[in-house]
């Protein structure tokens, strides 16, 4: 089995095992049961999740736990770690296709210096150090100016001597404002953002809009490349899933935890408008699967 697919089962296992998708007890809409990731006030929405869960405990050769659904914050705090620890387990084993030296974490700080880490954001740590210190112009930004991330990806800049490790590509005489040349950083060498990836472990409207609104600050506040902006969900509802994904500028791209799963639970589920809607975002490219996630983040 290939490393993109081992590693797919064992994200799953992983969500399972740490019961961060479970099932719980649930008599309405004549389910026995309702996964964590359903919503408990829709059918369509409890009945895909069920079956696209068995799916996933069934191809995975584990067994759902029983256990109440846990608090939202504490589900995407666990979500994000789990998309982390895949991305760890398969983007950085691409060497072959992005050397350099990366690093993939999980943003546990939510302070508006976060970005600000970061070579394209670098800006934001003074703007956000004056707006502190003068609240006139606090009270003009605001918080628009900031994101922080859920996960990202950054890479390190290099030194010339790994630059010009086969051939001479720069000297003294020029190149002297390149991001990714270490001799450059006029004084704290900052890592340049590669990827914020977006962990929604379900989505609702506001939940949609508000990583459009960071993947569009993302865009307007850097000083040079865009980094990718992806998003990554549990959702089993298609028409929340197409919330995000259509549309183009916002984000690269939506990718499923379980598109293959989720395909074939519309299928024997009859879900036809369902269907439709999820392949139309497929054949549309705003959609794919997690094991695909790695490879496009390599471009």
């Amino acid at each position: 089995m290939s490393i993109l697919s081992e590693e797919r089962a064992a994200f799953h296992r992983y969500l399972i095992e740490n019961e961060i998708l479970t099932h719980a007890p649930f008599s309405k809409f004549d389910a026995s049961y309702i996964c964590s990731n359903a919503d408990n006030g829709q059918k369509h929405s409890v009945l895909v999740a069920n079956l696209l869960a068995a799916k996933i405990a069934k191809k995975a050769g584990v067994t759902l736990v029983e256990r109440k659904k846990k608090d939202g914050q504490t589900l995407g705090n666990e979500f994000e770690e789990a998309c982390t620890l895949y991305l760890q387990k398969t983007f950085l084993k691409l060497s072959s296709l992005r050397p350099g030296s990366w690093e993939v974490q999980k943003i546990n700080s939510r302070k508006q210096s976060v970005l600000g880490r970061y070579e394209q954001y670098t800006h934001l740590a003074e703007l956000g150090r004056l707006a502190s210190e003068y609240s006139e112009l606090r009270n003009f930004l605001g918080d628009g100016y900031t994101v922080a991330p859920d996960v990202i990806i950054a890479r390190a800049p290099e030194c010339d001597e790994v630059i010009n490790k086969e051939i001479d590509i720069v000297d003294s005489d020029s190149c002297h404002q390149a991001m990714l040349r270490a001799v450059n950083h006029k004084n704290d060498i900052a890592q340049i953002l590669h990827a914020s990836v977006s962990c929604k472990f379900t989505m609702r409207s506001d939940r949609s809009q508000n990583t459009r609104t960071e993947a569009l600050n993302l865009i307007r506040a850097r000083k040079g490349r865009s980094p990718h902006i992806v998003s990554l969900t549990s959702e089993p509802t298609a028409s929340r899933i197409a919330s995000l994904a259509l549309g183009t500028g916002d984000l690269d791209c939506v990718y499923h935890f379980a598109l293959y799963e989720l395909r074939e639970a519309l299928v024997e589920l009859e879900a036809d408008d369902a269907l439709d809607l999820l392949e139309s975002m497929v054949d549309g490219k705003r959609l794919k699967d997690i094991s695909d996630l790695p490879l496009d983040l390599a471009v």
